[in-house]
């Protein structure tokens, strides 16, 4: 192929999913390069883990990197981001990067309560945030973060968990407000009990059934198309939406 014509093509837009080699991260990240996005996989300290995954997707004729931050680590966020944006804006985002730290309230110690806040909630803002005047810039972009189910029905054990994810949505529908004159979409996605290693042996089939009108857990691959098709121009008038993937649980 002529050389000069393949200088010519565009550059695809780049995709950042934090998060980004755990189950659903790894889904995601895999439905974003089959549609043309350049992806970078993100991990917290498993940087080996998301470089698998990248040279996966190149493997498969995607274009991926991998790097690797600590979300509750403000500074280190900053600089990767930073290092990151001297290559050109990130014009996909999706916000994917969580943990449980499971107890109930009465019981609940105080670091377990500021861990789940600090990854969910204050990564979110502290990966978005240095993100969006690149992106406004460009005037298009989608910012695409995964909650839970249970920011939406509450489940015993996780009032941390449940609290951050509550406010993402919260923060998605104001964000949306701000951006969406130019280009940019804000949506939150989320799932109910999906198939990943988080939630295997946490939910046995007895439970999904009674829980779950599907009568099964969801896969990774079911969020993941989810997520790609938001990351797309075609859902360009979708914004500020609180999008639930569960089997129908309420």
């Amino acid at each position: 192929m002529n050389s000069d014509l393949d200088s010519s093509r565009p550059l695809p837009r780049r995709a950042l999913v934090t998060g980004g080699s755990g189950g659903i991260g790894a889904a995601v990240c895999a439905a974003l390069a089959a549609s043309g996005l350049h992806v970078i996989v993100h991990a917290n300290t498993r940087l080996d883990h998301a470089q698998v995954l990248a040279g996966q997707l190149r493997a498969e004729g995607g274009e991926a990197e991998a790097v690797a931050f600590d979300l509750r680590d403000a500074q280190a966020t900053r600089q990767a981001l930073a290092a990151l944006l001297e290559d050109g804006p990130i014009q996909v985002l999706v916000n994917n990067a969580g943990v449980h730290d499971d107890a109930v309230f009465p019981g609940m110690r105080e670091e377990q309560w500021d861990r789940v806040i600090d990854v969910s909630l204050n990564g979110f803002y502290r990966v978005t945030q240095p993100l969006m005047l690149p992106m406004i810039r460009t005037r298009w972009g989608r910012v695409i973060t995964i909650t839970s189910v249970s920011a939406i029905l509450g489940n015993r054990g996780q009032v941390n968990y449940a609290a951050a994810k509550g406010a993402l949505h919260a923060a998605t529908r104001s964000l949306a407000l701000e951006v969406a004159s130019r280009g940019i979409t804000v949506n939150a996605v989320a799932p109910g009990i999906i198939d990943t290693p988080m939630s295997e042996g946490r939910f046995d089939r007895e439970t999904i059934a009674r829980l779950v009108p599907a009568q099964r857990a969801g896969t990774p691959a079911e969020v993941a198309d989810l997520v790609a098709f938001l990351a797309s121009e075609r859902a360009g008038y979708i914004n500020g939406q609180v999008i639930s993937i569960n089997g129908a649980m309420a």
